[in-house]
């Protein structure tokens, strides 16, 4: 068994299709054609992954992206959030909400299936060990939290990702190809503006009581943490 996914999407042609090919793959999967009803029965369901479409009868996948991420329980659930959307502004906009990926449709099985893959396999707590620090920020790898100043602080999957990896690699600076090489490998047609949409998200969560900034911006190069802090 591969894992657990839970889909939300109103094109039961698109559920059946996915679910199918999934469950070959030995993944354990189940669905809702609806936000509400796809709200309720994620709680029950508890999966490692999540399909969301962002255009639903009721709530929209926005909507619901933001509502999970508000809820502790799903903090570090990996959303791939699907739609026809295919507008740079509309990709933006859905990985603001919360997701951690955006697949435009129609696209292939073996597409969503590589991009499952790597988001689960990023996500395996087998390969977290350790706690890591700067100034009064702390992450721990185990348990996937992280506190500044004593206060937890809420980050999705790909933030807590972003974060980790700046705290590995301390007083270096990495170009946005570089960032996303090693926080999205194996990724496909994953844009570089894609980091700055993330590493904005993640400057706003981090930076609580306006705190020091930790992340910072070097100019025709990219980002660096920001190591000695007085």
């Amino acid at each position: 068994m591969n894992g657990k996914i839970f889909i939300i999407e109103d094109e039961t042609s698109i559920i059946q299709l996915v679910q199918h090919n999934l469950e070959k793959d030995g993944f354990i999967v189940s669905s809702a054609i609806n936000g509400n009803e796809g709200l309720k029965d994620l709680k029950k369901f508890e999966p490692n992954l999540l399909l969301l479409d962002w255009m639903l009868p009721d709530l929209s996948g926005i909507e619901i992206c933001k509502s999970i991420r508000k809820d502790t329980s799903f903090k570090n659930l990996p959303v791939i959030m699907l739609t026809a959307k295919g507008e740079e502004e509309d990709k933006i906009k859905g990985l603001d909400s919360g997701a951690d990926d955006y697949l435009t449709k129609p696209f292939s099985y073996n597409e969503l299936l590589a991009r499952i893959k790597a988001i689960l396999r990023r996500s395996d707590p087998k390969t977290v060990s350790d706690t890591l620090e700067i100034d009064d920020l702390r992450l721990d790898r185990l348990e996937k939290r992280v506190f500044r100043d004593s206060i937890e602080i809420q980050l999705g999957p790909t933030e807590f990702r972003l974060l980790e990896f700046f705290l590995t690699n301390p007083k270096r600076v990495f170009t946005r190809d570089q960032i996303l090489e090693n926080v999205w490998p194996n990724n496909i047609n994953v844009e570089t503006r894609t980091i700055d949409v993330h590493i904005r998200r993640l400057r706003k969560s981090i930076n609580i009581n306006n705190n020091k900034e930790l992340i910072r911006t070097v100019r025709s190069s990219g980002y660096s943490l920001i190591w000695f802090l007085n």
